[in-house]
């Protein structure tokens, strides 16, 4: 079996009243999903170039047992047995990434790959056969490694790299896709790529290199969009739809009763998913973190702000580039006020000022989780339908991981209910 056991759910909801009721709707579509790295393998074959995570996984110590994907669950050469894994699954639809490199092997439009693509139609036509319907992730981490040699998603041009690729997947495969992912968790390839430096390209740039990696994830998204909108939505039908991912916590206030906290609450998220989620759905940044940053800044010694200021133009380019909300969650917080830090070394952790935390009880038994509901998922739900409005919505990652080895998945079911299904 070359699938990875992902506790993954995806599904296209309708969200007017479909949390209300303790059934499925008839629109509620069950799914699985992977990543080209994570699952492909196959990582130097058929003309693919090295990614930032080929380079990062290769350096001893950067990953435990000194793991890499160079195989990992090898679907490069067993996608049809992971596609009739997923038919026997009953699954109706299957999100999986583009390997950017796969198709442009320095990830540049001269060193086009067309083995690559065939790879990809290869794969369509094996899920569109067993009835499954593609969800096609752009990006998901695995940026050509001669990009990030020209600065990465630090380099204010990566937008438009991104754009000449989005152009080519939706040029060969946009006949056979419905749905569209531009880039997934931007949020995590800019606080651990480029912020903490745990994840590739391994940056610790935490105070100012997350904004700069968020600024250019947002520009490189609504180039997406918007090439897809102009050049390809009337071709390649109407219901075909765009949308960047938002990995997201539902924050509970420490004390329900207090207002400080509330606010905490708020400004946790802002910090978090809204630093992706506000341009793209109300134009720039939360006003709280252009606020609080610039402040900082201001104290820090700053003569400007290390939040990068959109222009008019951009907030304009960037302002409705969705067609519904694709949203990753796995657990909640909880938030609580605290005074500003001191002024130190600049981080964003700094900026944000809350404490999080999380109640020691929610990791042991999902099934205490009927009153407390720490997986909030449908808190957040109608948090963000109510702060957005984004009218649809795909959840394109939520689970509960279980220990290596196990194969008794009665916590992930009881997670899943929880989740979803009580009241």
């Amino acid at each position: 079996m070359a699938m990875k056991a992902f506790s993954i759910i995806c599904f296209a909801l309708a969200f007017s009243g479909a949390l209300s009721q303790r059934k499925f709707p008839e629109t509620f579509r069950f799914g699985t999903a992977g990543a080209s790295y994570q699952i492909e393998g196959g990582y130097n074959e058929d003309g693919r170039g090295p990614s930032i995570w080929d380079t990062f996984s290769h350096i001893p110590g950067n990953i435990k047992n000194n793991s890499n994907g160079d195989v990992a669950s090898d679907s490069y050469h067993k996608y049809r047995e992971d596609v009739a894994i997923l038919k026997d699954l009953g699954v109706q639809l299957y999100r999986f990434s583009i390997s950017w490199s796969r198709i442009f092997a320095n990830g540049t439009p001269n060193t086009f790959n067309q083995a690559g693509v065939d790879y990809y139609l290869s794969l369509i036509d094996e899920l569109r056969e067993n009835g499954i319907e593609p969800v096609v992730t752009l990006y998901h981490w695995d940026l050509p490694q001669y990009l990030e040699d020209l600065g990465g998603w630090l380099n204010p041009q990566i937008a438009d790299y991104f754009g000449e690729y989005a152009r080519v997947i939706y040029r060969t495969l946009g006949p056979y896709v419905k749905y569209w992912v531009t880039l997934n968790e931007p949020g995590s390839t800019c606080s651990l790529g480029y912020g903490q430096g745990i994840h590739a390209p391994g940056k610790s740039l935490i105070g100012d290199g997350i904004y700069t990696c968020a600024y250019n994830h947002l520009k490189a998204h609504a180039k997406a969009y918007r090439i897809y909108d102009e050049e390809f939505k009337a071709e390649q039908g109407g219901k075909r739809k765009v949308t960047i991912n938002s990995a997201a916590s539902y924050y509970y206030p420490k004390d329900s009763d207090s207002l400080l906290d509330q606010e905490a609450a708020e400004r946790s998220f802002e910090f978090n998913a809204g630093l992706y989620a506000n341009a793209v759905f109300k134009g720039n940044w939360p006003q709280v973190v252009i606020d609080r940053v610039a402040a900082r800044s201001e104290l820090e010694g700053y003569s400007f702000s290390r939040l990068p200021e959109f222009t008019q133009e951009e907030i304009d380019y960037i302002n409705g580039t969705f067609d519904y909300f694709a949203l990753n969650i796995y657990t909640s917080a909880i938030a609580e006020y605290s005074e500003d830090w001191e002024i130190s070394t600049p981080s964003i952790w700094l900026d944000q000022g809350t404490i999080t935390s999380g109640d020691p009880s929610w990791p042991t038994s999902a099934s205490s989780w009927l009153t407390s509901d720490p997986p909030g998922v449908r808190h957040l739900l109608n948090y963000i339908d109510k702060k957005y409005n984004p009218g649809e919505f795909i959840i394109t990652e939520n689970g509960w991981s279980t220990l290596p080895g196990e194969l008794d998945d009665q916590s992930r079911i009881e997670y899943l209910s929880v989740s979803f299904m009580s009241k």
